[in-house]
């Protein structure tokens, strides 16, 4: 059953056409890879669906629900969690405080996240509950992130390049973290540069280019069509 479906989805950075008419859904629990190279539109389809840039013309619908020109505060409401690449926390708030800030209480049917679950897949984090987030490293701040959005709790989260600038060990705990969230029922949707990364966690993959959705399928099936790798995600 799908859970997110986009529509002739379009948006424009002032005169520039970001987004070409984008058609896509997500199942529920599950995990799709967004692939591209820089500059593709991933980042701008994610603040799309988020409502963080308005579209100019097309459909977002949440369980059938239209979310397409509703304030992003509204649509983390309805269910759609949004964990940005900059990670933009709270930074003279503390961690816990951080933490608090998310927090929504759950619709029928869906998971409701604790404190207490956050610091068991992040332990770093309650050793430093006390202190303010703009002390944390940038891979703390990531996983901060990714709590404080998990507490609202979610259908399907959002993760706009997770292990950008991590060291393995937590890109590692990171990508654990997020098959465990999509076993507890909530979606995925992942923009991640690491090709193998990606592949690796994903049940589906889309691969953007020039504002256009290329190719949808499975991780097999890419793999199956290398003038796809090699005209659009290769570096030459």
């Amino acid at each position: 059953m799908s859970l997110l479906e986009v529509q002739g989805l379009h948006a424009h950075y002032g005169k520039s056409h970001i987004l070409h008419g984008i058609d896509m859904t997500i199942p529920e629990a599950s995990i799709v890879s967004l692939l591209g190279r820089n500059g593709s539109g991933r980042s701008t389809l994610m603040k799309s669906i988020m409502g963080l840039v308005q579209p100019s013309a097309g459909s977002v619908r949440l369980n059938g629900a239209e979310l397409a020109g509703h304030r992003p505060y509204d649509i983390c409401r309805r269910g759609i969690g949004y964990v940005p690449e900059e990670r933009l926390v709270f930074p003279n708030l503390t961690v816990e405080q951080n933490l608090m800030m998310g927090v929504q209480k759950a619709q029928d049917g869906v998971h409701q996240w604790t404190m207490d679950e956050m610091y068991d897949y992040f332990p770093r984090l309650k050793e430093r509950r006390a202190i303010n987030a703009g002390y944390l490293s940038g891979g703390e701040q990531q996983m901060l992130t990714m709590c404080r959005s998990l507490l609202g709790n979610p259908r399907i989260l959002l993760i706009d390049e997770p292990t950008e600038g991590l060291a393995p060990k937590i890109v590692e705990v990171v990508m654990e973290v997020i098959l465990d969230i999509a076993k507890r029922g909530v979606a995925v949707m992942l923009v991640e540069q690491k090709l193998t990364i990606a592949l690796k966690v994903a049940s589906q993959v889309m691969v953007m280019g020039h504002g256009e959705l290329v190719f949808q399928g499975t991780t097999e099936e890419l793999a199956e069509a290398p003038e796809i790798r090699r005209n659009w995600l290769e570096v030459a």
